[in-house]
């Protein structure tokens, strides 16, 4: 007969079933108990996986409806190294591919990921190729790219959207709120093999693309003014220039170049000295066109008349240990003929008949030394001091545009207010924003700023303005038909090494309105550092008249009758 086995032994046997069926029990109690929350959100990363979906970036079109900025699916490429047996082949097939170095790839593809991007919004005739060469562990998926149909054309107003889609410059920065699409979080099931399932309704509850901006600009106009401003600056070997179009009783921008210009697909080898409008964020001594708010202010305060009688001094004046120059010798003028021929002397002596105080408050009023707050980022203040820091030339230096700082589009916005019967307009550049569905969701209205002077003295400055036009420095800007009031300017710069005046960088610049008496266009026309004549009755003046006739015929404006038959009398 067989012993069965020692009691201690069934004991030991007994005890440690024990102790197993008790470390089974705890470990069970810590996976469905202690551990079970960080279990579940695991199994859950392994079946699902969160992804943002984001609707498409709003459209922007000018006042016509004309698309300005839109955005296209485009391939972008991604990697699944895990998946890859081998990374230095598949980054070979690559590289030609997407124009990126092998090495690059290869170093993305052996990371130890389950996703990583390889190019984003590439060409499609790239994706095409990568479909056709069928790369195990590489993925093609389509995203939105922004898009710009017009290349270059108000590159500046319009800026630019990153990779990532969101606003960087531009009004693509300042509206990013209501360009950017709706962003919404979905959750996507995989199965057994890894594979994304993705939910039913997805693409009916698609997020909502953003809103759609309506410009006041005109595309035609805009075409318009950035062609004659670079044929301008090529003829002038200028450095660059600006021109901005705007309606005077509304504030509307109807265009706004600035050369040189830059294509806002293509920026990553640009620097933001390129991409920035100048229009209102770079500040100039204007010259002569300060003499038309100097005028205004001296009409308005009955310092001077039309009429009244200054004396120019031959063309040299002195004030505070300097000199004032003339750039002709001139005797005894009107007050008139002082705005006419551009008399810096007469100009000093209109500021100095005004005094600083005076001065200072209507050239506040006119906007200069703040912002216009338009609807584009970047815009300054510019440089008007107040008249405690001023020096004992000041007054006469400040009255013939030295000692202050402007923008293009302060400028142009001053001298609206001239042709809007003496009431400055906030300027803006957005008519309106509406959704996806076309309904409207702003209406930007037009904002009166202030009245700066009263319509009799609009009236009769916009008169002497004629004459600049017609007998003074600005008889290039004269369209055939059409009354233009105006001002010419020249300016020198500053020399930044010596910090004195230089004698070989100017800036030339006409400001002027047309029709003269019903005015349906306000116009800026500067050009930096123009080689040769740098007169702005020479090299921006006929801009104006180039730019002005041919948007004059665009809109459809009649000509003046008294005009016509001026121009036949004269023949």
């Amino acid at each position: 007969m067989r012993m069965g086995p020692p009691r201690s032994r069934q004991y030991l046997v007994t005890l440690i079933l024990l102790f197993g069926f008790v470390g089974i029990m705890l470990r069970l109690v810590n996976l469905q108990v202690l551990q079970a929350k960080e279990l579940t959100a695991k199994a859950d990363r392994q079946h699902q996986k969160s992804v943002t979906f984001e609707g498409a970036r709003g459209t922007v079109t000018d006042r016509h409806g004309k698309v300005l900025a839109m955005n296209i699916d485009v391939p972008s490429v991604f990697g699944v190294p895990t998946a890859l047996e081998n990374p230095a082949l598949v980054a070979r097939h690559l590289s030609p591919v997407l124009h990126l170095r092998k090495d690059e790839l290869e170093k993305k593809l052996r990371q130890d990921k389950s996703f990583v991007w390889l190019a984003r919004k590439v060409e499609p005739e790239q994706g095409h190729l990568l479909e056709r060469l069928s790369l195990d562990g590489v993925g093609v998926v389509m995203e939105g790219r922004r898009f710009y149909p017009k290349g270059p054309l108000l590159s500046h107003v319009l800026g630019f959207a990153g990779m990532d889609g969101q606003g960087l410059e531009g009004l693509e920065r300042r509206y990013e709120g209501d360009l950017q699409g709706e962003k919404r979080m979905t959750v996507l099931q995989r199965d057994a093999l890894g594979r994304t399932v993705f939910p039913k309704g997805l693409k009916e509850n698609a997020p909502a693309s953003g809103h759609t901006l309506a410009l006041t600009i005109d595309e035609v106009i805009q075409y318009i003014a950035e062609k004659e401003l670079e044929d301008a600056v090529n003829r002038a070997h200028a450095k660059g220039g600006t021109i901005i179009v705007m309606d005077p009783h509304s504030g509307a921008i109807l265009a706004m170049a600035v050369n040189p210009r830059f294509d806002p697909n293509a920026v990553a080898s640009l620097t933001p000295d390129r991409w920035r409008n100048r229009a209102l964020t770079d500040t100039y001594e204007p010259g002569s066109t300060m003499k038309v708010m100097v005028a205004a202010a001296a009409l308005e305060e009955k310092v001077m008349m039309p009429g009244s009688m200054l004396f120019a001094e031959n063309g040299q004046m002195a004030v505070a240990n300097t000199t004032i120059h003339d750039h002709e010798k001139m005797g005894w003028i009107t007050f008139a003929q002082m705005i006419q021929k551009s008399s810096n002397i007469g100009a000093a002596k209109t500021g100095m008949a005004l005094g600083e105080q005076r001065l200072y408050r209507y050239l506040q009023a006119f906007g200069f030394g703040q912002r216009t707050d338009i609807d584009l980022p970047g815009e300054v203040a510019g440089l008007l001091k107040a008249p405690k820091l001023w020096g004992r030339r000041s007054l006469a230096s400040i009255s013939m545009g030295q000692e202050i700082g402007v923008t293009p589009l302060q400028m142009v916005s001053a001298v609206s207010a001239i042709a809007n019967n003496g009431v400055l307009m906030k300027p803006y550049v957005v008519s309106e924003i509406r959704d996806q569905k076309g309904g409207l969701l702003k209406d930007s209205l037009t904002q009166v700023k202030r009245r700066i002077v009263s319509p009799e003295t609009a009236r009769i400055l916009t008169t002497i303005l004629e004459g600049v036009v017609t007998n003074g420095t600005g008889t290039k800007a004269a369209i055939p038909g059409f009354r233009v009031a105006g001002k010419t300017g020249t300016a020198q710069k500053i020399d930044p090494r010596t910090g004195t005046y230089s004698n070989t960088q100017f800036i030339g610049s006409f400001v002027g309105y047309v029709p003269a008496d019903r005015p349906r266009l306000a116009m800026i026309v500067v050009i930096d550092e123009p080689q040769g004549e740098a007169w702005g009755g020479v090299v921006s003046a006929p801009v104006f008249r180039r730019v002005g006739e041919q948007v004059l015929n665009y809109l459809g404006v009649s000509q003046d009758d008294q005009v016509k038959i001026a121009m036949v009398a004269r023949r």
